[in-house]
């Protein structure tokens, strides 16, 4: 019954804002007549805020019942009086929610009685013999029908009560669920909402995008400026001062050969890194299954690796989904405190999925430059989404979804 009296708490509560809804929306008609002569004008942005908040109350209600992401209209800020208005008139979601909330005004009520009335069969046809056997010898006791005697008392109540307990299993959370789903439709952002949504979500991202690869340039620059460039430099000058001395000190001569080589040596291993930061060769040589296990092999802390069987997939995408894991477990071995973590790489449903989970601290933040801000710049420029969890205490639980067509 635990599944009925959740939904019967969401009747009961739509029961209570149906009749606000029905005195939102008498607000709003009162102000839009008193606007025809004037001074309604000034009633109107209140009562239209009212509307707004009251619709995303439903909204979240219906939402958490059906356990469903809740669809947010997108709204756009306005300022003065006058821009709310002309807002609000040109916004089909004002409409839809003035609709929805006349109807649940109008049926919003009943349907909280009706469930009411059902909880209170239940438990009165439950009691009403021992009420019969309490009461004294040829008092009235009425339930729906009169109670005159001991068969009555004991087929009359229980009967109702039954008939109510199976509409509550049933009918109430269908009822309900069906509530709900109608709130949900009626609030769903419009194809036009979805694209002004969609395009700002994209124009955040590529700016994002372009944000890291600018990002990426002068960090690439920077290494090339003051480490190679800098080696390059003291390679060539002790090449020079060697081959000057070479007739006149040959054992000094040699020395600073010695000493070039060993820079030679260092500058490669540099431009190693700098071109693994550009693009990992071994995603090239091993493929993401390869590079990921090679990944967790340098990490400190033990890991359980599972990579599904992978084919070659485009380059930006392993190269992305790289980036994700290598940051990911550089955030666990510098900041968690873990003794254990999982890895799983995985592709489903034409999505890459990289979840990355350890058994540290928790408390990881976005903001406390751990690398996460990049790892979703990163996987929002190819229009995948990133999803953090991190409790302080632990665990943490990184996942990333990349989208992919093979």
């Amino acid at each position: 019954m635990r599944r009925s009296w959740r939904m019967t708490r969401y009747l009961l509560d739509g029961g209570a804002s149906a009749i606000g809804a029905a005195g939102v929306l008498g607000a709003l008609a009162g102000a839009l007549a008193s606007s025809l002569v004037g001074f309604g004008v000034v009633l109107l942005p209140p009562a239209l805020r009212a509307l707004g908040a009251l619709a995303d109350r439903e909204r979240r209600r219906a939402g958490r019942l059906l356990g469903r992401p809740v669809p947010v209209e997108p709204r756009p800020p306005v300022g003065s009086r006058a821009a709310l208005l002309r807002a609000a008139a040109g916004d089909p979601a004002s409409y839809r929610s003035a609709a929805w909330l006349a109807v649940h005004a109008v049926g919003g009520p009943p349907l909280a009685a009706g469930v009411l009335l059902l909880w209170l069969l239940a438990l009165g046809g439950l009691v009403a013999p021992l009420i019969w056997w309490a009461v004294p010898t040829g008092a009235p006791l009425t339930f729906v029908v009169p109670i005159t005697s001991w068969g009555r008392a004991l087929l009359v109540p229980p009967l109702l009560a039954g008939a109510a307990l199976a509409l509550l299993r049933w009918a109430v959370p269908a009822v309900a669920a069906a509530h709900a789903r109608a709130a949900l439709a009626s609030f769903a952002p419009s194809a036009r909402s979805r694209l002004v949504s969609r395009v700002a979500e994209l124009s955040a991202t590529r700016a994002g995008a372009l944000d890291a690869h600018a990002a990426e340039l002068r960090r690439i620059e920077r290494d090339l400026h003051d480490g190679t460039q800098a080696r390059l430099v003291a390679i060539a000058i002790q090449l020079g001062v060697a081959q000057g001395r070479r007739a006149v000190d040959p054992a000094l001569a040699d020395r600073l050969l010695g000493r070039a080589r060993a820079l030679v040596e260092e500058t490669l291993t540099e431009l190693r890194g700098v071109v693994r930061g550009i693009y990992p060769p071994i995603l090239a040589d091993r493929g993401l299954p390869g590079a990921v296990h090679a990944l967790a092999a340098d990490c400190p802390v033990p890991l359980t690796v599972r990579v599904a069987p992978l084919d070659r997939l485009p380059a930006a995408l392993e190269s992305a989904a790289y980036f994700v894991v290598a940051e990911a477990l550089a955030n666990i071995a510098r900041h968690s405190g873990a003794s254990g973590g999982d890895l799983r790489v995985e592709h489903w449903a034409g999505r890459l999925v990289v979840r990355v989970t350890d058994d540290g601290v928790g408390g990881a933040r976005e903001s406390a430059g751990t690398g996460l801000a990049g790892i979703r710049r990163r996987v929002a420029a190819l229009d995948g989404r990133v999803e953090l969890s991190s409790p302080t205490g632990g665990p943490t639980v990184l996942r990333a979804e990349l989208p992919c067509g093979s």
